[in-house]
């Protein structure tokens, strides 16, 4: 069974405690660059959660991940 949880952090343990990535917030008509679409516009934001970026070929909804950043 899988427990959702996340799992408690050893003092004594050799490995590095996991440390959440930060995650960047966008507004509309913040310019960004995507790995595989490219520069575009931010057309709407949905929170922390996706954006929808206009690009060269249309618009795009995008999760907020590492392959997108801010210009």
């Amino acid at each position: 069974m899988a427990n959702s949880a996340p799992r408690r952090h050893l003092r004594t343990s050799p490995f590095a405690e996991r440390v959440a990535a930060p995650v960047e917030t966008y507004a509309v008509d913040d310019r960004v660059n995507h790995d595989v679409h490219g520069i575009g516009r931010v057309v709407s934001t949905e929170g922390d959660v996706a954006v929808t970026v206009r690009f060269a070929q249309g618009p795009v909804r995008v999760g907020n991940d590492r392959r997108l950043s801010k210009i």
